[in-house]
């Protein structure tokens, strides 16, 4: 472990940071702008989950030239999870491979028809810090070194899952590898093992695709999601302990991919499943079941999102249905064929929704883009659509969700096209940027700054006369 004495401007009391996001949660689903007043993305898609940063980062760079190019730090192995940031620090996961540098990545839609990954030799999982102004790499900690214990899907990477932080402590969730949290300077504080979760398509359990629900921070705990082919559970940990807490039976449901999202209001606390036989909401205290939708869009990928007051579900890589639920809402509120809404829905639509990426609300108008670059902006409140437009060039496919800061909304394809567009009722593109490497990850915004994990890279793109730092991750 390489541990260094650089401390940042970190929070270290942490009945401040659980405060902050109790009310950071409550407003999200009522006010459709930056969540936070400080520079943090601690969790995928930043606060809350919404996708949205506080500062002013570039819309236009060259990579080449090094135009609003701070730094770009090579990062060995390969990893799918973001980078996540508190103060001076980044926060992201790798695993890397005893017999190449570079293992294999598919891109496209087929993405290599869903076969999982023919790979060799061992892999070491790592977590890694990284400073946000240099680039620098302050430490790297080895979790586990070995033989995967489930493939890949061949677009995936064993180090799928985005960690988590609340300034004090860094959980990364490494699927059947097993979860650990350590202290922000590299430490271990504990480590559990939720033994084989086989995650897979439920109607080929031959196929391996790896894991990739991250986990969240919540008031102290850490909840997980695990929706795999042979154990289905929402399990809530002390973040202090490792101590399991409460575990939420979700029996029946099939391998998902998305993250959980505690969704706090007036009258009641929930946890915010995406799935394809249960979304659901649970009883943040007691684990109950509040409502629950069936038969959505099946391989579920993108996260719950809760804005204008409505929790916003979309699934599915043929039919992707998109649903606006009323926090409120009780019971069974799955919608007949005919129904455009009932006491628990606000609106639903049968086919705009996307399979991949995670949407995104800004400024009362919902922006979902398929994984096929097809971008439809609805009215949030009521489902009127406003737009429809074909982001990136040509036969562009997307996994990445879309971020956003200030009126600027970022797109970035698998082949590392970035398309950034003004947000609004009318499609306007301010810019295409080129990454020259393909991207999985979905960005992070900190202030003015903006990170963009490629394959083999991360780079942090900030506006300003620079003399871009080239590094290497030791």
């Amino acid at each position: 472990m390489m541990n260094s004495s650089f401390n940042g401007p970190f929070l270290p009391v942490k009945q401040q940071m659980r405060s902050l996001l109790t009310v950071l949660t409550l407003i999200g689903g009522l006010i459709p702008v930056a969540l936070h007043a400080d520079d943090n993305w601690p969790q995928f898609r930043g606060y809350a989950g919404a996708g949205i940063g506080s500062g002013d980062p570039p819309v236009d760079w060259d990579v080449e030239t090094g135009q609003n190019v701070e730094w770009k730090t090579t990062i060995p192995g390969l990893g799918h999870s973001c980078p996540i940031v508190w103060g001076n620090r980044v926060f992201l996961t790798t695993a890397i491979n005893s017999d190449t540098d570079k293992p294999a990545v598919e891109t496209g839609w087929a993405g290599g028809a869903g076969e999982s990954a023919d790979d060799t030799g061992e892999w070491t999982w790592q977590v890694q810090c990284l400073q946000l102004d240099t680039g620098k790499t302050l430490w790297t900690e080895s979790t586990r070194r070995g033989v995967p214990t489930i493939k890949r899907h061949l677009k995936a990477s064993h180090a799928n899952c985005t960690p988590a932080t609340d300034g004090e402590h860094v959980v990364a969730f490494f699927g059947s590898e097993g979860l650990f949290c350590f202290n922000v300077n590299g430490d271990l504080i504990w480590k559990r093992d939720f033994g084989r979760l086989h995650s897979g398509p439920y109607d080929q359990e031959d196929l391996e695709w790896g894991f990739a629900s991250s986990p969240i921070i919540h008031d102290g705990n850490v909840i997980l999601q695990c929706d795999c082919l042979n154990t289905n559970f929402v399990v809530i940990l002390d973040i202090d302990t490792g101590d399991e807490i409460r575990r939420i039976d979700r029996q029946g449901e099939v391998a998902t991919w998305s993250t959980p999202l505690v969704v706090i209001t007036e009258d009641r606390a929930q946890i915010v499943c995406n799935g394809y036989r249960q979304m659901a909401g649970y009883d943040l205290a007691t684990g109950d079941t509040l409502w629950h939708l069936n038969n959505g869009g099946d391989v579920p990928v993108p996260t719950p999102l809760f804005a204008n007051g409505l929790i916003y579900l979309t699934n599915g890589h043929g039919r992707s249905p998109v649903y606006a639920v009323t926090p409120a809402a009780t019971g069974d509120i799955t919608p007949s064929e005919s129904e455009t809404g009932n006491n628990g829905l606000a609106w639903w639509q049968a086919r705009n929704g996307a399979y991949m990426p995670t949407p995104l609300a800004l400024e009362g108008l919902l922006y979902t883009c398929n994984d096929n670059g097809r971008l439809a902006v609805h009215d949030g409140m009521t489902g009127d659509l406003i737009y429809r437009q074909r982001v990136g060039t040509g036969t562009r496919t997307f996994s990445a969700s879309a971020v956003a800061s200030g009126s600027h909304v970022y797109f970035t394809s698998e082949r590392g096209q970035v398309t950034v567009i003004e947000a609004g009722p009318a499609f306007r593109q301010v810019a295409s940027n080129q990454l020259g490497g393909v991207v999985m990850a979905t960005p992070a915004i900190s202030g003015n700054r903006l990170l963009i994990r490629t394959v083999n890279s991360l780079f942090c793109f900030r506006t300003g006369e620079h003399t871009p730092r080239i590094l290497r991750s030791e």
